[in-house]
């Protein structure tokens, strides 16, 4: 039988109930017991694809193309699992799915309701995981707070569950907030009160509580939980902000949740093998010589908006037993202050995606700063894009050259919209989405990376590499080095003559996990190490172009 383990919050939002949840699956799993997750969005849009970056944070992209909460990102890299559209269900999709039977029909007539029709919808969608992933637990995450006027259906929902599937298949875990007092100098624990009295009077009584604080949770503290809001004392598990995500499953785990579970639900109660998360938080902890890399974008005012870029970066770190520090930059100052102000320290420069002209000019001036320092440097999507952009303006000396996404009436469009997007209206769900195939020249770092000829990664895009420039730029130099199988789509773009100077038009970061480091994150990582071992930047061979134009000729 399925097990379930519903995840809820109370007091505020942002807690870390997804980091709390993805730990909770990473201890689970490292039992042997497989997990699947599931994260209940109860917001009125249909996914987080047309949401700003500034509210939400990054969009997340599965394999099958979906657009989803971060929060799946935390899953698949602490569980090592890949997700799909299932794992993510929004308010918006429940209400669009019963109107659309409404409107068909399906209900004969009659009155639709909250109860039984949209907590029925709810039900199903969380069965569906468990029968198609066949999992022996389902985590189920509810986002924002007890208390939210459009959370209730889903609170409503997931209680119901428990009467379905039996009380012994069913764990409830609350995550609240301990706010700490500064003119008493304690937790209080007054708001986790009302939280799960909130909670409780919505029909479900949390079995286990975590408490977030910005201190370490006292017993005493966690007795008066206890008491308080009629919970184990055994059940209640602090949870003080720590200084590295990947920290919270051996946290939590010294403090005997996966026991507490293991009863509760008749799980085995193996012995974890967590030793790699202990060898990973040993490196976090190393303050000496860091790798300094400057993430140079359009949102970095909120980290959240590059979430995934931040943590393969870590990864990357971590295969190289380094611990990464990064440079959060806006390419709005860069445009402002320069690049030779800005980016002096760094070993490294990755530019990330993003829509829009704004702050595109600074990272095409970082693109060539980077190249002409031979400093390492990783596009991804727009990365990429204003790599070839730059190039084309200064070797092959096409001034204006540019992506129609940026200047419509540009004369030398080297990026342009992608076959089959230039007439669509609607912008939810509508660009290049999913796993595509990419196949990898030899003689490249691209290929020598990945180490295999045929890869699949995830793409979130609608402008692309114009082909017409293909053969122009690589005489000059700037290699195809990855592509689409049928040679459609110049997937891996980088500069032949360069250290490490390599673009992706899809999203390598949401491949990355702890354990196992994306290729291109990993030896990019690697080159920006060797800057700093050598103790400056790397001499940039003479560049004639013979040897590009070498590796172009062989396969036209």
């Amino acid at each position: 039988m399925t097990r379930y383990i519903f995840v809820t919050g109370g007091v505020v939002s942002s807690l870390g109930k997804g980091i709390a949840a993805a730990s909770i699956g990473r201890m689970l799993k490292s039992r042997g017991m497989s997990v699947s997750v599931l994260k209940l969005d109860p917001y009125l849009n249909v996914d987080p694809g047309t949401m700003s970056p500034y509210q939400h944070g990054e969009v997340y992209v599965t394999v099958d193309g979906s657009e989803t909460d971060l929060d799946l990102g935390h899953y698949e890299r602490f569980i090592d699992v890949e997700l799909t559209s299932l794992s993510n269900v929004t308010a918006g999709q429940i209400y669009t799915e019963i109107i659309g039977k409404e409107r068909s029909g399906i209900y004969l007539g009659g009155t639709i309701q909250i109860i039984p029709h949209v907590t029925d919808a709810i039900k199903g969608h969380i069965k569906k995981l468990a029968e198609e992933s066949a999992a022996d637990v389902i985590l189920v995450e509810v986002g924002g707070t007890v208390g939210d006027i459009e959370g209730q259906p889903f609170l409503e929902a997931i209680r119901q569950v428990r009467g379905d599937v039996g009380r012994e298949n069913t764990f409830y875990i609350h995550v609240t907030l301990l706010p700490f007092l500064g003119s008493t100098k304690e937790l209080k624990t007054k708001p986790t009160q009302h939280s799960v009295q909130a909670l409780r009077s919505m029909g479900i009584h949390p079995d286990a509580i975590i408490g977030r604080a910005d201190h370490e949770v006292e017993q005493d503290v966690k007795d008066k939980i206890a008491r308080f809001c009629d919970v184990k004392p055994d059940s209640v598990f602090g949870l003080p902000t720590l200084d590295s995500v990947y920290k919270v499953p051996l946290y939590l785990e010294e403090q005997g949740i996966a026991a507490t579970l293991s009863d509760a639900l008749n799980l085995p109660d193996t012995e974890p093998d967590l030793a790699y998360w202990r060898h990973i938080a040993e490196i976090e902890d190393d303050e000496e010589d860091p790798v300094r890399i400057a993430v140079v974008g359009k949102y970095v005012e909120l980290h959240d908006s590059y979430l995934s870029v931040a943590e393969a970066l870590r990864h990357a770190g971590f295969h190289h037993g380094r611990k990464v520090q990064i440079d959060w930059i806006s390419s709005e100052e860069i445009e402002e202050k320069g690049a030779d102000k800005l980016l002096a320290d760094a070993v490294g420069v990755l530019v990330p995606g993003g829509f829009g002209p704004r702050g595109v000019e600074g990272m095409i001036e970082t693109a060539s700063y980077a190249r002409n320092n031979g400093i390492p440097y990783l596009g991804l999507c727009l990365g990429m894009q204003v790599m070839v952009i730059e190039y084309a303006r200064s070797v092959l000396g096409l001034k204006d050259a540019n992506s129609l996404e940026l200047d419509a009436d540009t004369e030398h469009a080297v990026i342009s919209i992608m076959e089959g997007q230039e007439q669509l209206v609607d912008t939810g769900g509508t660009m290049r989405l999913g796993q595509y195939p990419c196949r990898l020249r030899e003689g490249t770092r691209a290929r020598e990376a990945y180490g295999v000829e045929l890869v699949n990664e995830r793409h979130r895009h609608r402008y692309e590499y114009n082909n017409d420039y293909r053969i122009q730029l690589e005489e000059a130099g700037l290699v195809a080095s990855g592509v689409a199988p049928d040679d459609s789509l110049v997937e891996i773009a980088e500069v032949y003559d360069h250290p490490f100077m390599v673009g992706s038009q899809f999203h390598p970061e949401f491949a990355s996990r702890p354990e196992k480091a994306h290729p291109l994150f990993r030896e990019f990582v690697a080159a920006a190490c060797k800057v700093l071992r050598e103790g400056g930047q790397f001499e940039l061979p003479a560049a004639d172009g013979s040897t590009a134009t070498a590796v172009a000729e062989s396969e036209r």
